[in-house]
C-alpha cells in the first residue's frame, strides 16, 4: 500500500485507509523533524559540539531512511525504533551541554513518540526519556527548575498519551463501523475483495484450499409484508446468531445483500462446506424464527479454484444460489 491513498481505496477499505493515515502521520513526523533538525547539525559542529553533531546527522539520516522508505518500497524503516533512541539521546546531551535551547526540544520529541510507535512501546519509552531528562535537569539546573521541567514534561507525555489513547480507540470503532453491517455485526463488502483475494493467494502459493458458502434465505419479502421489517430485521439478527454457533474461529461471516450471507471457510474442501452448509439449512429451517416464523433458506457452495479471480469464484457461488433457488429453494446446490 502507498503511503499516499487513492480516494478510491479509501472509500471502499476503511483498514487500509487509517493504516495509510497512520504512515502519512510518520512520513509527515520524520520528513518535518529532518527539515528542523538537519541545520542542528552545522550549528552544532560550529560550536564544537562534535559528538552532539554527529548524533544529530545520525537522526537525519535515520529521518531521511524511513521517508525514503516509506516513499518507495512502502517500509517503515526498523518500525521506527530509533527515533527515540536517538531522540532521547540527542534532547538529553544537548540540555547537558546547551541547557535550556536543549531542552526545548525535549517537548516535540516526547509527543512525537505517541504518534510513532505503539501506545505502550511509547509510553515506557516516555517514562525513560522523563528520568532521564529529570538525571540531567538535576545535574544542570537550579532544585527548582528540576520540578518544572520534570513535572511540564511528565504532563506533557500524559496530555498526548490521553489523546493518542482517545484517537486509538475512535480508530478501531470507526473502523469497527465501517467493516461490519450494524444490524447482525457480520462484515459487509468493503472487506469481501480483500479477504477472497488473500485466499486466493494461498491457493496458488501454498496449495491450501478455501471455500464458500453463500445463504439466501426464502421468500424473504413476504416476512417483511406479512410480519413488517421490524420483524425481518430481528429474524436476521437470528439468522446471523444461528450461523456464527457453527462456525469455527478462523471462519468468517459476511452480510453481503438484504438477505443474503457469505460465509469464507479457510482450510475446507467443496465436501466438507457442503455438509456444513446442509447443516446450517437444517438448522434454520428446524426451529421456528422468533419462536413463530417458519424459515426457510437457499445455500450455494464453491471451492476456489487456481486462476481465477475473487469476481470469478462469487459468481460460480451466485449462479448456483440461483440455481438451488430455481430448482425449489430450501436445499445446497454445488458450484459447477
Amino acid at each position: 500500500m502507498s503511503v499516499f491513498i487513492s480516494p478510491d481505496t479509501l472509500a471502499t477499505n476503511p483498514t487500509m485507509a487509517v493504516m495509510g493515515f497512520r504512515r502519512q502521520i510518520i512520513y509527515h513526523l520524520h520528513l518535518w523533524a529532518l527539515v528542523a533538525v538537519a541545520p542542528l547539525v552545522v550549528v552544532q559542529w560550529q560550536a564544537e559540539h562534535l559528538a552532539l553533531s554527529v548524533l544529530l546527522a545520525l537522526f537525519c539520516i535515520n529521518a531521511v531512511m524511513v521517508v525514503l522508505l516509506l516513499r518507495k518500497r512502502d517500509i517503515y524503516f526498523l518500525g521506527g525504533r530509533l527515533f527515540p533512541i536517538l531522540a532521547v539521546i540527542c534532547a538529553a546531551y544537548s540540555t547537558y551541554i546547551n541547557g535550556h535551547a536543549g531542552l526545548y526540544w525535549a517537548y516535540p520529541a516526547a509527543i512525537a513518540l505517541f504518534f510513532l510507535l505503539p501506545l505502550k512501546e511509547a509510553v515506557a519509552c516516555n517514562v525513560v526519556f522523563i528520568g532521564i531528562m529529570a538525571l540531567v535537569s538535576f545535574l544542570k539546573f537550579p532544585l527548582g527548575d528540576v520540578w518544572r521541567i520534570t513535572f511540564s514534561l511528565g504532563f506533557s507525555c500524559l496530555f498526548s498519551l490521553i489523546f493518542a489513547w482517545m484517537v486509538g480507540n475512535l480508530k478501531r470503532e470507526l473502523t469497527r463501523l465501517a467493516t461490519t453491517d450494524p444490524l447482525t455485526g457480520c462484515l459487509n463488502r468493503s472487506q469481501l475483495c480483500d479477504v477472497l483475494n488473500s485466499h486466493i493467494k494461498i491457493r496458488e502459493r501454498h496449495e491450501r484450499v478455501a471455500s464458500m458458502i453463500l445463504i439466501d434465505l426464502d421468500y424473504f419479502k413476504s416476512i417483511n409484508d406479512d410480519w413488517g421489517h421490524l420483524v425481518g430485521d430481528q429474524v436476521l439478527k437470528e439468522m446471523a446468531q444461528r450461523l456464527q454457533e457453527r462456525l469455527r474461529d478462523s471462519d468468517q461471516m459476511f452480510r453481503i445483500g438484504g438477505e443474503e450471507f457469505m460465509l469464507v471457510l479457510p482450510e475446507t474442501r467443496r465436501r466438507e462446506a457442503e455438509a456444513l452448509a446442509q447443516q446450517l439449512l437444517l438448522n434454520i429451517s428446524e426451529r421456528p424464527f422468533l419462536n413463530d416464523i417458519p424459515v426457510t433458506a437457499s445455500a450455494s457452495v464453491a471451492e476456489v479454484r487456481n486462476g481465477e479471480t475473487w469476481s470469478t469464484w462469487l459468481n460460480r457461488a451466485d449462479q448456483a444460489l440461483y440455481d438451488a433457488k430455481a430448482g425449489g429453494r430450501n436445499q445446497v446446490m454445488n458450484a459447477p
